[in-house]
């Protein structure tokens, strides 16, 4: 539990940071930006796979650049979904998408599977001594 908790606060940075960087996204208030986050995190859980297996295909034949479409179109479907929360336009969301994903990933390195902080030598492999 403590571990999707922190998972949480690491997407919602991930979207301040976004919305930060991008004129198309918009956060109207804290609330919004814990909520959008966590509605992008349920999307992604249940909604994404069904849409990237139905296009499957299309995600073959573009070598996998078809998921920036998806991602991009899970973060304009929690924009309608989410009062506080806009998404302008499409290619914001699939810049936002990307943003979200660099900065989730850069984070979650120091973050190990049941939710402790790691630091940087043990993510690495070195040891102190």
């Amino acid at each position: 539990m403590r571990g999707f908790l922190i998972r949480w606060i690491i997407n919602a940075l991930a979207l301040a940071v976004a919305a930060w960087l991008l004129k198309g996204i918009v956060v109207g208030s804290y609330t919004s930006l814990i909520v959008a986050a966590l509605v992008i995190g349920l999307l992604n859980a249940f909604v994404r796979p069904v849409v990237l297996l139905l296009t499957l295909p299309l995600n073959i034949l573009t070598l996998g650049l078809f998921t920036f479409v998806v991602n991009g179109a899970m973060i304009l479907l929690a924009g309608d979904v989410v009062r506080g929360f806009e998404v302008t336009g499409f290619f914001s969301a699939v810049f936002g998408s990307i943003i979200m994903g660099g900065v989730s990933f850069f984070l979650n390195l120091f973050i190990s599977d049941n939710g402790r902080i790691e630091n940087m030598l043990m993510i690495t492999g070195k040891r102190r001594g």
